[in-house]
């Protein structure tokens, strides 16, 4: 079963978009090897949680920033296929 990414973001904060841009970056990276992201609204104000499969990989409040696109890339390739190639994203 392909893992499922999820990402958890505030949304008084008005980070959807920024959650649907990452999610929109990691399907169109991950298409073959994911079956999905999923936008989760927080109850948690400030709340940024990126997990895969429920085993959290990023969170905004600990590492006081949002990753880059490049890193969570890097990231979620390390989980869910850690042999891919990610290109220009690998440098």
């Amino acid at each position: 079963m392909k893992p499922i990414i999820s990402i958890e973001y505030c949304p008084k904060c008005g980070w959807m978009l920024r959650a649907a841009y990452m999610a929109q970056e990691l399907l169109t990276t991950f298409t073959d090897d994911v079956n999905g992201v999923l936008l989760k609204p927080s109850e948690v104000s400030g709340s940024y949680i990126i997990s895969i499969d429920g085993t959290e990989i990023f969170d905004r409040k600990t590492e006081g920033r949002f990753p880059e696109i490049k890193e969570l890339k890097q990231l979620v390739r390390d989980v869910v296929n850690p042999g891919k190639s990610l290109g220009h994203s690998d440098r």
